[in-house]
């Protein structure tokens, strides 16, 4: 497994005071808010379930969950095996920004007709690259240190915020946006595989996912520079490309998102404040 799910397993309970217990079940640590990631250990050889979805379970029993933007206010958690138990998880509710613009062409929210067929493909690109399923387990204990900032500067953008066009809600954002000047480099928060690296994207212009193994990927948008290809394996640290304002965006920034297992996560919760 890339290094960087070991960061999130092995060193996140230092960043948080949020770990809990339940009763029957293994310690668990992390936010079960929406947009956060919760993980645990049962004993090997055993399964995990979240709401009737099947939870990857590395060898030795670390496993993880992901809450998205709009999870509900409980989640069912199963484990079966030899310590088999079950819990109903209170997911925490946040707050999202919603800003209503009212006014706006059309045509800069509606595509032209024209890229739709481009739109689709590269909707297909981007599915295909975090459906992959990359387990290396052996790599689990080769890192230390959770995961770090992709580029430092004023955070721009936040998770969950949506625009309101002429009164159609616009879809959510699902990234922290650090604003930094063109040609900043971009570095890996954390050890994993490039499945994804693309340099003129529609919507988010240069593009790349860092995959990190067990379902868990970064992607990292508008970039003016893509310094990887797919099949590089990178570790923490490594310049990965350069900031820019490609695609459908406004000014040089860094659009950093995260997903687990098809749901998008806060980036943000998973870093220390921004120096």
């Amino acid at each position: 497994m890339p290094r960087g799910l070991s960061a999130v397993l092995l060193a996140l309970p230092l960043l948080h005071s949020t770990a809990f217990a339940r009763a029957g079940c293994e310690t668990l640590g992390g936010e079960a808010v929406q947009g956060g990631l919760l993980w645990g250990r049962v004993p090997p050889g055993s399964s995990v379930m979240l709401d009737g979805e099947a939870l990857p379970v590395l060898p030795d029993g670390w496993y993880l969950a992901g809450f998205g933007r709009d999870a509900p206010a409980t989640a069912q958690l199963v484990v079966e095996g030899p310590e088999p138990c079950a819990a109903t998880l209170a997911v925490a509710a946040r707050e999202y920004r919603i800003q209503r613009v009212d006014g706006v062409p059309q045509r800069t929210v509606t595509p032209p007709p024209e890229q739709l067929e481009r739109i689709r493909r590269e909707r297909a690109l981007v599915v295909a690259a975090k459906a992959r399923r990359i387990e290396q387990p052996d790599w689990l204990r080769q890192v230390a240190g959770a995961f770090a900032w992709p580029a430092s500067g004023p955070i721009s953008g936040v998770y969950g915020s949506q625009r309101v066009y002429n009164g159609t809600p616009g879809t959510p954002h699902y990234g922290v946006d650090v604003a930094a000047p063109a040609g900043t480099p971009v570095l890996a928060p954390a050890d994993g595989l490039v499945t994804l690296a693309e340099p003129d994207l529609f919507y988010s212009g240069g593009t790349i996912i860092l995959d990190h193994g067990y379902g868990l990927s970064s992607s990292f948008l508008h970039l003016s520079e893509v310094g990887v290809a797919v099949g590089d394996e990178i570790r923490r640290g490594e310049v990965i490309g350069a900031v820019g304002a490609s695609g459908r965006a406004t000014g040089p920034h860094l659009d950093w998102r995260m997903s687990f297992r098809g749901r998008r996560i806060d980036p943000q919760r998973l870093v220390p404040p921004m120096p």
